[in-house]
């Protein structure tokens, strides 16, 4: 090349730079997903392809970051507005974590998790974690969670009866009228709900659209919420079957269990907990051939104190094939099974630990029991496989367990090689507050209650309301910044195989019902009573929560009974019966809706999402990949509102329409299509009163079918 050419060449190149648009950030993206990182649940070893997305002719060079390594990335391809880079990266059994650095001209910035930044924030790196992978079945997964005495009676004849026995200061109760209210300190008092309730009400929940049953305790134990277990061995025979029935219940004047005949023939008969097994698996596998899967809820970190293996109510003290209890004899094989105090006076008053103080919540001393830990680890094993099934486990209070956060960790490293060698399948998922990070590096849980990064933020939002209904905050009531912040600071710490497993709630057993907290009601069921409840409740906001929870990262997950209507304050309050009879059916039928609208389109499940638009009372996102773009937009203010998305953003092209799948508002809601266009990758919308709208790109058959070749 000869002067006169390189100097032509230099000419070009300057004039191409002068030519270049101006830096665009918001055209800078990548995540974990299978768009931006292939494969996405990689194994040791094998090469992966990590993925990065700029403006077109934007950026000079971009480079992958991790720790002291910095790879150029090349170039791929351009599609529409945008250019692709990659780079290919072996994996080794450490957990991979990166960033970028962009460049382009005099400007440079760093890419993580929350976007772009000009500061290095290596917490927000992105993670791909050797090894680790989550069930497929489970990636956005609708599932739907039941308090199982409160969702349908089955079963009249395992009804527990009054004075069965006795718990906490009274005896247990029958309840005989399904619709009325929980009392205050009601764990005691049953409603009849059973699995044979569960069965009869298959077709209702098939129809609705659920995909995953999520049980609360269904173990042996006193109370109705059955944290309390008595036996992991065996479902509880009146939540089962009662094959085997005899002896008596309690007199008025007797408080001592050791006269409850009737209650120990119904909970240690051989055959009714065979039988109530039998049934669960029966359940399982109607559940299966309906497509649908099981998870049990596992109370790991305590048992109750009628445990078989405490045996403080002498329950088990004379029945065949049962060894003393801890509680009864210093030379129990289960002695260990638990930290005794004060043993100078036994055996006439040994005290143990108990899980926040409580004596009726024993808790497990896993570290000084070798062979307790050999116990739990196989009833993990046990219930995911033949021939019950249960597709995994949900772990009460995780993050409790043991008596040090080392000991946690290393319990639960070994609950996943036991659950995941029994049943690979199986999804193992944890209840916890507050920063779960630790326990999601791909060597123990799977994923979490999405508290963090999602209920709280969306409740927040949308309500005010604190998620006990505990507190009022209006500066939170709308503020976009407060979402968009945590919501993307929170799912931070989860990894895409997690965070797309993630249970996104709105309402649970432990939290005021959602329809509630639109009242703006602050307190609980003992001060404002019942009807406080239910009255000035905000059905349009419930409905834009449930769009959301429909178009969010992860498996959506409904409380019994909230797609109905069901109110409630927090605990007990939120644990009402189901309304068979009573039903919101209008907010059934829009449940119904967004679930199909959710399993409609894969890119809900497993696509990328972007924030586009926020103000006050306004929040507007997109969920895309390289086929598929969903936008939904939401307003929570009162009067129509007008606004300007980006949506070339997330991909939608240019002369490309935008189909209504849903639009709901003050007034209803309705799937009656209308198309919308965007001008020049922007889309100009206007939304009513509280309201919410999912849109879905509408792709040309021939760009679908070059798409498909590709």
């Amino acid at each position: 090349m000869n002067l006169e050419e390189i100097d032509y060449l230099q000419k070009v190149q300057k004039y191409m730079m002068t030519m270049r648009p101006v830096f665009q950030p918001h055209a800078l993206f990548s995540d974990e997903t299978a768009n931006y990182v292939e494969p996405m649940e990689p194994m040791p070893g094998e090469t992966v392809t990590i993925r990065f997305r700029a403006g077109l002719n934007n950026v000079d060079s971009v480079f992958l970051i991790s720790g002291s390594r910095k790879l150029l990335m090349d170039y791929e391809k351009t599609e529409g507005r945008f250019d692709y880079y990659t780079v290919k990266v072996e994996m080794t059994e450490e957990i991979f974590r990166y960033y970028f650095e962009v460049c382009a001209g005099k400007i440079s910035c760093f890419y993580n998790k929350r976007g772009v930044s000009r500061d290095l924030q290596e917490y927000y790196s992105f993670a791909i974690a050797p090894g680790f992978r989550t069930p497929d079945w489970a990636k956005g997964a609708v599932m739907y969670q039941i308090y199982t005495d409160r969702f349908y009676n089955g079963d009249p004849t395992n009804d527990v009866e009054d004075r069965e026995y006795y718990y906490i200061g009274d005896g247990s109760s029958r309840v005989r009228d399904w619709y009325k209210y929980p009392e205050f300190m009601g764990i005691r008092e049953f409603y009849g709900g059973d699995l044979q309730g569960v069965l009869d009400k298959m077709d209702y929940l098939e129809d609705l659209g659920v995909e995953v049953i999520y049980f609360n305790p269904i173990f042996v134990s006193p109370s109705n919420h059955k944290y309390d277990i008595q036996d992991y061995d065996s479902v509880d025979p009146h939540l089962g079957k009662i094959v085997n029935d005899g002896g008596e219940c309690l007199a008025p004047w007797d408080n001592d269990n050791t006269h409850a005949t009737k209650y120990i023939k119904r909970v240690t008969d051989p055959e009714n907990l065979k039988a109530s097994n039998e049934l669960l698996a029966h359940l399982v596998e109607e559940a299966h051939k309906r497509g649908m899967k099981v998870i049990l809820d596992g109370v790991f970190n305590h048992c109750g104190s009628f445990n078989k293996w405490l045996d403080r109510e002498r329950i088990y003290e004379n029945q065949p094939g049962y060894e003393k209890g801890a509680y009864v004899s210093a030379d129990s094989p289960y002695r260990s099974f638990f930290k005794f105090n004060n043993e100078h006076s036994w055996p006439y008053n040994p005290y143990y630990d108990g899980w926040w103080g409580h004596e009726t919540l024993p808790k497990l001393n896993f570290e000084n029991s070798p062979k307790l830990v050999e116990y739990i680890m196989n009833i993990g094993r046990k219930w995911v496989s033949p021939p019950y099934n249960v597709d995994g486990w949900r772990l009460d209070v995780a993050a409790d367990l043991g008596f040090s956060n080392e000991y946690n960790h290393k319990f639960w490293k070994e609950f996943r090689k036991n659950v995941k060698e029994a049943n690979p399948d199986a999804i193992i998922l944890a209840e916890h507050y507050g920063e779960a990070r630790s326990w999601l590096q791909g060597d123990e849980w799977d994923t979490v209650m999405n508290y963090d990064a999602f209920m709280e933020p969306l409740t927040w939002f949308l309500t005010g309301m604190e998620k006990h209904s505990d507190e009022f905050r209006g500066n939170l009531l709308g503020n976009h910044e407060s979402f968009m912040g945590a919501m993307s600071h929170h799912m931070s710490s989860f990894m895409a195989p997690s965070l797309q497993v993630s249970m996104n709630e709105l309402s649970n057993h432990d939290h005021s019902r959602f329809l509630t907290r639109t009242n703006h009601r602050v307190g609980r069921v003992a001060q404002l009573g019942y009807r406080a409840a239910e009255e000035q409740v905000n059905v349009a906001v419930m409905r834009e929560a449930v769009t959301v929870q429909m178009t969010w990262p992860g498996a959506p997950t409904l409380y019994y009974g909230d797609e109905a209507g069901l109110c409630g304050f927090t605990d007990p309050d939120n644990r009402r019966t189901y309304p068979w009879g009573r039903e919101n059916k209008e907010l059934i039928d829009f449940h119904r809706e967004m679930i199909r609208i959710h399993k409609k389109y894969p890119v809900l499940s497993h696509g990328s999402l972007k924030f586009l638009y926020g103000e006050h009372n306004v929040i507007a996102y997109g969920r895309f990949d390289m086929k598929e773009r969903v936008i939904v937009a939401f307003h929570n203010g009162q009067g129509d509102k007008t606004f300007m998305l980006p949506v070339w953003q997330v991909g939608v092209c240019s002369g490309h329409s935008l189909k209504r799948v849903m639009l709901t508002g003050d007034w209803g809601y309705t799937t009656e299509p209308q198309e919308y266009q965007a001008e020049g990758g922007e889309l100009t919308l206007t939304l009513p009163t509280t309201s919410a709208i999912v849109l879905v790109e509408m792709v040309p058959e021939e760009e679908k079918e070059e798409k498909t070749e590709q």
